[in-house]
């Protein structure tokens, strides 16, 4: 009897301690903030390293200035840095951006001109 319940323990130590070493991927959450005088008109994002952008984050939405927008990554990955670009409507003053950041560590983005 001593044996099977020292099997079963040796068992479940094991399936605790592979849970806790495995990753899961979570929803990366965060308020980006349009700091410029422009209307942001196209958001995109994509887990650093990789060559090409995912699509466009807004749709069909647009980040005017001075307005916030709670922003959430849900791609089921488990990587923290990500690359971001940022376009402005055309007509605007304002090139292009690109920055990277750990979404994992910030509750807000602000882009500022």
């Amino acid at each position: 009897m001593k044996s099977k319940i020292s099997v079963l323990i040796a068992l479940a130590a094991t399936m605790i301690a592979a849970s806790a070493g495995s990753s899961h991927a979570e929803d990366l959450s965060f308020k980006l903030t349009n700091g410029t005088n422009s209307v942001l008109a196209r958001f995109y994002s994509s887990p650093t390293g990789v060559d090409e952008w995912e699509e466009d984050v807004f749709g069909d939405d647009v980040l005017n200035p001075g307005e916030s927008m709670d922003i959430t990554i849900a791609d089921g990955r488990t990587v923290c840095k990500y690359d971001m670009r940022f376009e402005f409507e055309e007509g605007s003053n304002l090139a292009t951006t690109e920055d990277t950041q750990d979404l994992c560590a910030m509750s807000s983005y602000t882009i500022h001109e």
